[in-house]
């Protein structure tokens, strides 16, 4: 049985106003990883993703190109501890 995982992602570039959000919401839906997404006053975008370790580096990795008219120049990515709190992925305004 494969680990679960927990990433905490800050994407900056430009990725408000290109439904990055919707988009990740889609792929976290598509790769079964439950979190959130939510933009940031600093123009970042921020997430937390919880699933499997394949399945949330999958996700990431989706980050990293984002939807087609976003330009990601970076992810962040700090791991932590799996607490299994979400249903489902949402946006979060």
């Amino acid at each position: 049985m494969e680990e679960n995982a927990r990433a905490h992602l800050i994407i900056t570039g430009r990725v408000q106003g290109v439904f990055f959000r919707v988009e990740t919401q889609r792929a976290a839906l598509r790769f079964g990883v439950t979190g959130w997404v939510r933009n940031q006053y600093d123009g970042s975008v921020e997430a937390v993703a919880e699933g499997t370790g394949t399945d949330v580096q999958s996700l990431i990795q989706w980050c990293h190109a984002g939807p087609p008219n976003a330009r990601v120049d970076h992810v962040k990515i700090t791991w932590e501890k799996h607490l299994g709190e979400f249903e489902r992925f949402e946006v979060r305004y």
